[in-house]
């Protein structure tokens, strides 16, 4: 199954989508910069706290002349005397053989490394600042500096804290942020969906409106819309009334041409009938022929017409009533059943008299070969049921011989009769063909679950 391409969604849709991407880049760009530029502060934060406490190691040692006389009790700082707390600090004396090592109980029997040694080259002020992998087996950041206390020695003083505890921060920063941002997003989201149905409210409204107007409800397009659809509005009603005056124009055409050729043929045949010859039969059989010919294309055009109006609709329950009424009386010397089920708020987007017409040719048809009942039923089409325009199916059966496969197409054709026994013009069939056509609707002729010939008639209604 093809998915329907962002080119082909509903305006809200787009905006909805347009507006959750966007939302979606600018938070996730928001959210890599407000965690970088956590880290880089935590990353400083956790080397001045390293310099702080370097400093005042280099200064004890300085002023003291006493390696690691001072500890790190004088720090405040609990966690250099934890065993393997993460916290360390170490003076090595580098100006004899012995390289004599002082400790914070923390490092207990461990030795940190020397950044030297690791090849991280040298600072401002000869301190050197790095990471390496500490005793226990955790990355540590080491800041070291060598000192020379004159007449005391040189020594090596070193800080070293494990980074996890940073880590571990930036991680809980990072997952609050990941929530309050999906927080935030799901009420951005929220907002661009009240956003986008009240933004296109009128346009909604504008679509009811044009739907009332299809429904014969309403005339023209009424109440304020904003300034991008007011115009809009307009246009569409100065087209509504365009067009009826067009249709209503074409209609007075196709009378006035109905009449005036009428006319003259009515006068053809009747002088014909009245000085009978060769001649005069000939002509007013010919005669006879224009006139049908008019009158059927005549009715063509004026179907047409009716079929592109706008507005027209008609209930359907009172006609289909009383056609069954006026059928039943026609046919009552055979006793023919018609009997109809006929939802009374179905309406046919389209004249009476055109309904009338389809619908009683067909039950006239039905009628002629109905063995002892006919039945009609007009119904919602399951297909279209809640679109934007729907289609009725009116059904009509009955229980005659029926009508063989290959026969069917030949039934509708104009003038077309298969069998002279029974009364008619053959032009039933056709009429209801072409009026069907001009409401953009169609017949079909299949069997009847009774046993006879059933008609299936589309057209459009609600």
């Amino acid at each position: 199954m093809r998915l329907p391409s962002l080119t082909t969604r509903s305006i809200a849709t787009r905006l909805f989508l347009t507006a959750a991407a966007l939302s979606s880049v600018v938070l996730l760009v928001a959210s890599l910069f407000f965690t970088a530029y956590y880290r880089r502060v935590a990353e400083e934060i956790f080397e001045r706290r390293l310099d702080v406490y370097l400093r005042a190691i280099v200064a004890d040692v300085s002023e003291s002349g006493q390696e690691g006389r001072t500890g790190p009790s004088q720090f405040g700082d609990p966690q250099f005397e934890l065993p393997g707390s993460g916290w360390y600090w170490q003076i090595t004396r580098m100006d004899n053989a012995a390289h004599e090592i002082k400790a914070s109980r923390s490092l207990f029997a461990d030795r940190l490394p020397k950044l030297s040694d690791l090849g991280v080259p040298a600072g401002v002020g000869g301190s050197r600042r790095g990471l390496a992998w500490g005793p226990d087996g955790r990355k540590l950041r080491i800041v070291e500096r060598v000192i020379d206390a004159e007449d005391t020695g040189i020594y090596l003083v070193q800080v070293a804290a494990s980074v996890e505890e940073m880590e571990e921060q930036i991680t809980r920063f990072r997952f609050a942020l990941i929530i309050a941002f999906a927080a935030l997003a799901i009420a951005l989201a929220i907002v661009a969906a009240f956003q986008v149905r009240f933004g296109l409210r009128p346009l909604r409204l504008l679509q009811r409106e044009l739907a009332a107007i299809r429904r014969a409800e309403r005339d023209r397009i009424t109440g304020a819309y904003p300034n991008e659809i007011a115009p809009l509005a307009d246009e569409l009603n100065l087209l509504i009334g365009a067009n009826r005056d067009i249709l209503e124009r074409a209609r007075t055409q196709v009378g006035n041409l109905a009449h005036a050729l009428k006319t003259p043929l009515s006068v053809m045949v009747n002088e014909a009938d009245a000085a009978p010859s060769p001649l005069a039969d000939k002509v007013g059989e010919q005669a006879r022929i224009m006139r049908d010919q008019i009158s059927f294309y005549l009715d063509r055009a004026r179907a047409a017409a009716r079929g592109g109006a706008l507005g027209a609709a008609t209930p359907i329950a009172p006609c289909v009533e009383a056609l069954l009424r006026a059928f039943t009386k026609i046919y009552s010397e055979r006793s023919i059943a018609f009997s109809g089920d006929v939802r009374p708020e179905l309406r046919f987007l389209g004249e009476r008299q055109d309904l009338e017409e389809m619908v009683g040719n067909l039950l006239d048809n039905a009628g002629k070969w109905a063995e002892s009942a006919v039945t009609i039923c007009v119904a919602v089409d399951s297909q279209t049921s809640g679109a934007s325009r729907s289609a009725l199916i009116v059904t009509i059966d009955d229980d005659g011989p029926g009508l063989a496969p290959h026969l069917r197409a030949q039934a509708t054709e104009r003038g077309r009769r298969l069998d002279e026994t029974k009364p008619g013009s053959g032009l039933g069939l056709s009429i209801v063909v072409d009026l069907a056509v001009a409401y953009g609707g169609a017949l079909e002729l299949d069997d009847s679950p009774t046993g006879g010939l059933r008609a299936r008639l589309r057209l459009p209604g609600f």
